[in-house]
């Protein structure tokens, strides 16, 4: 048996910041991550992250405010106060730690404009911020000696007495099944994003941490809100970075009109998401797209800075699309792109479970409500991992290790694995069921959404559930099996689009990114409360928590 105070599942951006974070503080730390790394989904965030710096002219509040309003007024001020507050310090931490973030012409950190925000505040490293940051971040868990399980794969969280105290886990090299003890388990897993199909997240973006979460009786908070970035690729899905609309890009229809002119006089491309991506989607089933989607055009921004400040998309424009963004408008559509609820925390990152924590996009903090303004993932990670390594490593010197039965945790783990490998070969294999539920999935749980549509979701998952029951994983063996691996993140998923149907079904308006045909206002009298899902032995049960408001009282949110 392996033993630590504070163990982090999952490496990415969250996962790295916690890990240092608890390490600062004298705790014995390791991270378990099913991939290596720099290979998380971290790595996907383009545009920026956002802070307000009072030597900018800029102020703390201002950010809270814009955050708030982008929330559509879901998101708790609380816990907004203390992400903006803290960001700008954060910035600067990770500047000292070896951040190349763009600085301007006279050599200051520089920023750009991004979506909801009426100042610009996001600063950025070209268009691979979030890369840059988790690299900067993977040299200081080196320089910590903080130990890594790579590539092993969570079964689950081991619960005793009502207390988190370790997980169970496959290392993938070898098919061995091993428990790890410890005080405090942080989970920083990220999204859900592939349950979409198509998706701007990675195929590893499977919902595990928010699944083992609810299995284990933790709440899962506003799964209802789901953000569809107005700008990624058809038929792939593949991200095209806000920083582009940022740096001053357009969003032509087929008659090459400004559409946004319509929809955010004010803000025009640089609203809120889920307003460009309505108007985007709008424009498309009113006939005004072409063949599908609308149009990016970069063009009018010139040559030397699209390669400055844009390289990414350049190259996924050529690569994907075969288009020279510097010559031509690039046809996007709104896509599946991020989760604003989660595992319900507090800002020290608490779960309702003592000993376990939740931080990035697997949790919701509530910073993010209705709708997550863009730059504001990679400030969630930093500043609430922070938070969570500390509060986790300071907790864990005041606890003894508790005692559990390590050998009938292995045992059951061990057995339920092989019921999955002893099963007949005429199943069905994983990724039909998958490739099928995020289809569907997509098509009743998209921009737009109706009663009928996700009802008519529900049912289908029965369905998927009992196809799942029947997959066969025909790879019989232990050694990095993938195939056993896969059908295991099915299973996660199939979990989390429970608690998201349900969710959506119960928030009967439209708020944020939850737009419904049949109801379609906002409607503060009945639903400025946050909507959770618990797993329970009847099965999942519905209730709701209050929004806390500080300084901001919900108006009319336009742009």
């Amino acid at each position: 048996m392996l033993e630590h105070d504070v163990l982090i599942v999952g490496a990415g951006l969250a996962g790295m910041r916690a890990a240092v974070a608890a390490h600062e503080r004298g705790a014995n730390v390791a991270v378990i991550s099913k991939v290596h790394p720099v290979r998380s989904h971290s790595n996907a965030a383009q545009g920026g992250i956002n802070a307000a710096l009072t030597d900018r002219g800029d102020d703390w509040t201002d950010h809270a405010f814009d955050t708030v309003k982008g929330s559509d007024y879901l998101a708790d001020q609380d816990a907004i106060e203390v992400m903006c507050s803290e960001a700008g310090d954060d910035i600067i931490s990770l500047e000292h730690m070896g951040v190349i973030f763009n600085r301007d012409e006279k050599g200051h950190l520089g920023t750009r404009a991004f979506g909801g925000q009426q100042k610009a505040r996001t600063f950025f490293v070209a268009d691979f911020t979030g890369q840059a940051i988790l690299h900067v971040l993977y040299e200081q868990l080196m320089e910590s000696k903080v130990k890594v399980y790579e590539e092993w794969f969570v079964l689950s969280l081991i619960i005793e007495d009502g207390e988190c105290c370790g997980v169970t886990a496959i290392e993938m090299a070898t098919g061995r099944v091993y428990v790890i003890r410890a005080k405090t388990v942080i989970m920083c897993t990220g999204g859900v994003g592939r349950l979409f199909e198509p998706s701007t997240n990675g195929l590893i973006v499977t919902g595990d941490g928010m699944a083992l979460a609810y299995r284990a009786g933790a709440p899962l908070m506003d799964m209802e809100m789901i953000q569809y970035h107005p700008t990624t690729l058809k038929g792939s899905g593949v991200l095209i970075t806000e920083g582009a609309r940022g740096e001053g890009a357009y969003l032509l229809n087929k008659s090459g009109d400004r559409f946004m002119e319509k929809y955010a006089p004010n803000m025009m491309e640089l609203a809120s998401r889920d307003v460009v991506s309505r108007a985007g989607q709008t424009e498309i089933n009113e006939g005004r797209g072409i063949d599908g989607c609308v149009l990016l055009d970069c063009r009018h921004l010139g040559e030397k800075l699209i390669k400055e400040r844009l390289t990414e998309i350049l190259s996924i424009g050529r690569d994907f699309a075969g288009i020279d963004i510097i010559k031509e408008p690039i046809p996007i559509r709104p896509g599946m792109h991020y989760i604003m609820g989660g595992i319900k925390s507090d800002i020290d990152g608490k779960t309702s479970i003592p000993g376990l924590y939740a931080t990035g996009e697997c949790a919701c903090v509530s910073v993010h409500g209705g709708n997550r303004l863009g730059a504001n993932s990679l400030l969630d990670t930093v500043v609430f991992g922070r938070r969570a390594g500390h509060h986790a490593a300071e907790v864990s010197k005041q606890m003894e290790y508790k005692k559990f039965d390590v050998t009938s945790q292995i045992k059951k783990a061990e057995m339920d694995l092989q019921k999955l490998l002893d099963r007949d070969n005429v199943g069905e294999r994983w990724a039909n069921v998958r490739t099928d539920l995020g289809v569907e999935i997509d098509k009743h749980f998209g921009v737009f959404r109706t009663e009928s549509g996700m009802q008519s979701l529900k049912e289908s998952l029965t369905g998927f559930k009992a196809r799942y029951d029947n997959c066969s994983v025909q790879d019989k063996g232990r050694i990095f099996n993938t195939d056993l691996i896969f059908t295991l993140e099915l299973g996660y998923m199939l979990d989390c689009a429970e608690a998201i149907t349900l969710s959506g079904i119960e928030r009967k308006e439209s708020r944020g990114a939850h737009s419904r045909i049949d109801y379609p206002q906002r409607d503060d009298d009945n639903w400025l409360k946050h909507v959770l899902v618990t797993k329970t032995a009847e099965g999942p049960l519905l209730t709701h928590l209050p929004v806390t408001i500080t300084s901001w009282e919900p108006q009319e949110r336009k742009y």
